[in-house]
């Protein structure tokens, strides 16, 4: 028998569509996928030249756990340039992914009986994470603008609250949190005496004149009470390269290096090369993708909002829109009737062969969340046939 924490696990809503859409399309089914938050464009040139270079210079062996000290270099001048934080390379951890580097930050704070608060509607892994960590999430609900709810994230603390998990630009939302919540958020910490995870991946994906802003940076006091999250997924497009990091204090960086140690060790160690080169040397690509994605969120977010019955908050950043479908909640086709955010996107996805998430899986169940990460060309194809699927709903 399977162990409880493994049964206790809710399955990742956003992994399942994925694979469903990948047995639709080996079927022959053309399948518009608004579902996935990975950018469809292509990693930079430069950043595939020094993978192919470090496969051909032997940079196929074991590294150090944490990463080579070339790449720890890089990242902590990103993070001095970008983030207005200062670490050395032993505050850096490499890790498999982003995915990894969180886990391992919530497996290096979280004990048995922790209480991990969670702003919501938030990503759908999060949550799992903290239980198999055996720790209590604690969801608490963000505004109506996504905007985080201060005053009620101050009510849940006790004296069990160890952490507070924080994403901006936000999955699944775009929302981005502003400075002034985030002051309130860091003395907050200060005062009750918890840590911050902060999952800064989409920080390079921000539009209207936001600006990304990382929770460390405010003081010492918050900056030693930090665990930094990010990638190069998002940012370069490189999701199936498997790269994040982590930047932390010494003392929790030492103790997620030697959790680290006894999963994957080290993460792929050509890869790592391929990841410095993207850091020195890939910010104009970086920068023309955002304004891709800023087209993209513009356009679709306006035809988005001229469908009979559908609201939405426009996103400040990331590539999601989380528009309210519960207009047709009740609604019937074909002797179908729609009960929820679930039965929406199955119906949307067998009549109109559009993928998108239940908002359900985030916390939000009158949402869905849709990804503008297809082509131009795709986004007009997907929201015809959305249209379309609409209309046939009394």
């Amino acid at each position: 028998m399977l162990a409880r924490r493994i049964q206790n696990m809710t399955p990742s809503a956003t992994s399942e569509l994925l694979g469903k859409v990948a047995e639709m399309r080996a079927a022959g089914e053309d399948i518009v996928a608004f579902s996935a938050g990975e950018p469809d464009l292509r990693t930079p040139q430069a950043v595939i030249d020094a993978c192919k270079k470090a496969l051909d210079c032997g940079k196929t062996k074991y590294t150090a756990i944490g990463g080579i000290l070339e790449l720890k270099k890089e990242i902590c001048r990103k993070l001095a340039k970008d983030n207005h934080t200062e670490y050395t390379p032993d505050q850096i951890c490499v890790s498999t992914g982003a995915k990894q580097a969180l886990f391992n930050a919530v497996m290096a704070l979280c004990d048995r009986g922790d209480e991990i608060i969670i702003p919501t509607p938030c990503w759908v892994s999060y949550v799992e994470m903290v239980k198999l960590a055996e720790g209590t999430p604690v969801l608490v609900s963000t505004k109506a603008d996504y905007s985080l709810d201060i005053d009620a994230i101050a009510d849940t603390v006790t004296e069990k609250t160890k952490t507070i998990i924080i994403n901006t630009p936000n999955n699944p939302t775009g929302a981005c949190y502003d400075e002034e919540s985030l002051k309130k958020l860091a003395e907050l910490a200060a005062k009750h005496n918890f840590y911050v995870i902060s999952d800064e991946v989409y920080e390079k994906l921000v539009y209207d004149g936001n600006k990304h802003i990382s929770i460390a940076a405010f003081s010492k006091e918050i900056y030693d009470r930090t665990v930094i999250i990010n990638g190069l997924s998002k940012s370069h497009s490189m999701t199936g390269w498997r790269l994040g990091y982590s930047a932390a204090p010494k003392e929790i960086s030492k103790g997620i290096t030697s959790l680290q140690g006894h999963m994957t060790s080290n993460s792929t160690a050509f890869v790592q090369w391929a990841a410095a080169e993207a850091l020195r040397s890939c910010d104009d690509a970086v920068e023309a993708m955002r304004q891709e994605f800023a087209k993209r969120r513009d356009y679709f977010y306006e035809k988005l909002c001229a469908l009979p019955g559908i609201t939405c908050v426009k996103p400040g950043g990331a590539f999601y829109l989380m528009p309210d479908v519960s207009f047709y909640f009740g609604k019937k086709a074909d002797g179908r009737t729609i009960e929820n955010s679930s039965d929406f996107c199955d119906y949307i996805l067998q009549e109109a062969k559009v993928a998108i998430v239940p908002g359900s899986a985030f916390g939000m169940p009158k949402t869905v969340r849709i990804a503008y990460t297809e082509s131009m060309e795709r986004i007009q194809e997907g929201l015809e046939r959305l249209e379309k699927a609409l209309g046939r709903l009394q």
